[in-house]
């Protein structure tokens, strides 16, 4: 058995149980990263291990984040080393850059804007030569494509990998920019099993359906929650006589096959009756450059039952809220942009990159309270 431990963005923490073979198969090498097409013998898995290659692999995110020991894992089956940064307590964008040019790195993984936008400022500021690094991976939680192209700018020709999964799924699906008329953000390739279930979870949702559905996965999927058999009955539901992983996330088909990523269904707000996912607002509001970090939540409101309430840490002077409401108008529909911005030194954030939600509406609500 294998236990990950989710992030807890949304709530407390849970174990997920996989077996080894399931979380093997379904992120730590099993599958052709590429394809997701699992390798059918020990033989061929040797085979690959064993061609002549070094391709030094940098874990810059977190090893207590599956984002980095499933890419741990994925290196080591794949024959290659694993370079850790020389600071591990903390991203320390100089010490990761060092080791880069130091090591030779040729991949690493990052987590989103939460590390790619401090890694940005230092090579902005710095000289450093990053001639080896040919592959840029990033998973859980948003990577903009502004942040994409200016990583495209400094490392022309570099392969961006943007991957979906959580704890509860493995890799799902993922998407590759190699140069700046590839760059995409919210929208992916789906891996073998993963797919769309309807709203209502009575079955799969059909690729020429462009409703919302839940993204789903089935195949190899875990056993459920470490003791909550009520927790794991919900997102690992029975439909038609197969299982899933559902944990929560909101998507819809693309007319090419592909999926676009709308959000966690647990930090949506619904405005005036509407349904307002916030790492799109995020986005939007990211765009600017005068944004440095953003996390977007949903607050009471008399009139509109939730209102939407961006906490911006902004970049050099900050901008007006009007200036930037101006910004979002041009990318989000009018019920979607922010009622408030409240300005803040720091975002808060995990250890794992991922936005402190609890603080962020806490934060909102306390302000709520000030102007009423």
């Amino acid at each position: 058995m294998y236990v990950a431990y989710t992030g807890g963005t949304t709530g407390p923490p849970k174990g997920v149980l996989w077996r080894q073979a399931d979380i093997f198969a379904g992120a730590m090498g099993g599958a052709d990263p590429a394809s997701g097409l699992e390798r059918q013998s020990l033989d061929e898995i040797v085979g690959f291990a064993s061609e002549p290659r070094v391709f030094p692999y940098l874990v810059a995110a977190p090893l207590m984040h599956v984002a980095g020991h499933w890419l741990a894992f994925l290196a080591w089956a794949g024959g290659d080393p694993v370079v850790l940064s020389p600071v591990a307590d903390k991203l320390d964008p100089a010490a990761v850059l060092e080791t880069i040019e130091r090591e030779r790195i040729a991949f690493i993984i990052l987590v989103g804007n939460a590390f790619g936008r401090p890694l940005l400022a230092e090579l902005d500021a710095g000289n450093y030569d990053l001639s080896s690094l040919n592959v840029l991976a990033t998973g859980g939680t948003a990577m903009t494509v502004d942040v994409k192209e200016a990583f495209l700018a400094h490392r022309p020709g570099l392969r961006i990998i943007d991957s979906i999964g959580s704890s509860e799924s493995g890799a799902q699906g993922r998407h590759v920019a190699s140069s700046l008329d590839d760059v995409a953000a919210g929208v992916f390739w789906p891996s073998p099993g993963t797919g769309l279930l309807r709203e209502d979870l009575s079955g799969e949702l059909p690729r020429d359906d462009d409703a919302i559905g839940w993204l789903a996965r089935k195949g190899r999927i875990p056993l459920g929650y470490l003791e909550d058999a009520a927790k794991t009955a919900k997102t690992f539901p029975m439909i038609d006589g197969e299982r899933f992983s559902v944990p929560g996330d909101r998507a819809r088909w693309n007319p090419d096959g592909s999926i676009a990523l709308l959000g966690r269904d647990s930090v949506c707000i619904n405005t005036g009756g509407e349904k307002v996912f916030v790492e799109e607002v995020e986005a939007a509001l990211h765009a600017h450059p005068g944004v440095a970090d953003v996390v977007v939540v949903g607050r009471p409101s008399d009139r509109w039952g939730s209102e939407v309430v961006a906490v911006v840490a902004a970049s050099g002077s900050t901008p007006t809220f009007e200036e930037l409401v101006a910004h979002s108008a041009e990318r989000l529909a009018r019920y979607k942009l922010p009622k408030e911005i409240l300005f803040v030194d720091q975002v808060r954030r995990g250890p794992n990159g991922k936005p402190d939600y609890g603080w962020a509406g806490e934060l909102a609500a306390t302000a709520n309270e000030r102007t009423s």
